[in-house]
């Protein structure tokens, strides 16, 4: 009788052993997946990017000078989904993707300053209070950081509106939360962030202040000009770097289309050609040429377009249009490192994982667990002994 209870305790542990087996492979497989698709990839692309060298010696005549170097990130069109839009998982999926993308690019490469340009969320332009608040704390843990490193935010249109929509409700509610300063100078170097949703020319309240202001830095980016000549007209008062400027904003400055564009991350091939519309796709001619003739900037940064391109305006300022840095608006988003002195610079781009690729991954681990659980079943013969029996037979042959 004992010897008959043995036997069937034993018939019982074999198929439990082998279920347990079965879970802790399972659970193996599907943690190792998750670790590398949601942690490690990001790892793993980031750090094949790298600050770009710049000269650092700078001439005055026959004396040279060592200029220090800003390292700076610039990315744009995160859209954050609101309360209307968007499934909850496109949601949760696609800030997970942004939040490690960020906190990996901070450990990684160590900016000193960020710069996001425009469109941070998506429905900023009619978000109720309670939702912005809502919208305005996520955001804040997704884009958290040291505080020896400067976030700095620029206006998109999906933040206050479009220029018929905007109104100074939604503006300040915006400066509210990322300053409403214009003017940013570190390491001798100046930065112009602009309102660019505001700059429609038709003489609106809010348009006509933002282009007061832009006077006003371009006045006193003259002054520290002239003043560097010799002159003293501007009186006394704290300058400016003698440097001529990098411009930020969301909306880039006026070109006809993405057609000359290239590049990975550029604009689809048939979208390329379509004609952009001026104050909706594109600055206007006339807001643009403000721009450059009032600010004299060195390099142009812009977003809107979620495509990369690179432009040249009067043969002499380049525009960066940066492309999306969600997997909402691209399969493959990126961002640009740029290494800034005051007198010159350089820019390279830093590409995320691409969707489809994590994708292939999750689809290729599915099927390994489901070839995995039917060869424990016994209902599928194991890949290892199918060959073990092919290589027998073709020995006895």
């Amino acid at each position: 009788m004992a010897m008959i209870e043995v036997g069937f305790e034993r018939q019982n542990f074999y198929p439990l052993k082998r279920k347990s087996a079965l879970l802790l492979k399972l659970i193996a497989v599907v943690f190792a997946v998750l670790l590398f698709c949601e942690f490690l990839i990001y790892y793993l692309a980031i750090f094949q990017c790298n600050w770009p060298e710049v000269k650092t010696t700078a001439y005055d005549g026959e004396q040279a000078s060592h200029e220090p170097v800003l390292k700076a990130m610039f990315l744009a069109d995160t859209h954050l989904l609101g309360e209307f839009l968007g499934h909850w998982l496109d949601k949760l999926r696609r800030e997970w993707q942004m939040e490690r993308a960020f906190q990996t690019a901070l450990w990684l490469l160590q900016p000193e300053v960020v710069f996001i340009l425009g469109d941070v969320f998506d429905e900023g332009k009619w978000s109720t209070p309670e939702a912005w608040a809502d919208d305005v704390e996520r955001f804040q843990k997704m884009f958290r950081h040291p505080s020896h490193v400067q976030l700095k935010v620029v206006a998109g249109n999906h933040d206050i509106g479009f220029h018929y929509e905007m109104n100074t409700y939604k503006v300040e509610r915006f400066e509210k939360v990322f300053s409403s300063e214009r003017l940013f100078s570190w390491k001798g170097i100046n930065f112009v962030m602009v309102n660019s949703v505001a700059m429609n020319g038709d003489g609106c309240g809010i348009c006509s202040e933002a282009e007061a202001e832009l006077i006003e830095v371009s006045h006193r980016l003259n002054c520290s000009r002239e003043q560097a000549r010799g002159s003293r007209r501007c009186g006394p008062g704290p300058l400016l770097p003698v440097s001529a400027p990098v411009l930020l904003q969301h909306y880039p400055l006026y070109r006809r289309s993405d057609a000359n564009c290239s590049g990975d991350d550029a604009a689809p091939p048939e979208e390329r050609d379509i004609p952009f519309k001026e104050n909706y796709d594109v600055l206007s001619r006339e807001a643009s040429q403000k721009l450059l003739w009032w600010l004299q900037p060195r390099l142009v940064l812009s977003g809107h377009t979620h495509s990369a391109c690179e432009v040249h305006h009067g043969g002499r300022v380049p525009e960066f249009s940066v492309p999306s840095f969600s997997w909402r608006n691209r399969n493959n988003p990126s961002f640009i490192m740029g290494s800034i002195t005051p007198t010159d610079y350089a820019l390279s781009k830093c590409y995320l994982p691409r969707e489809d690729v994590v994708l292939v991954i999750y689809c290729g681990a599915v099927g390994f667990l489901v070839v995995l659980t039917l060869s424990h079943l016994g209902l599928l013969a194991s890949p290892f002994l199918s060959g073990l029996n092919l290589l027998r037979k073709r020995k006895t042959r």
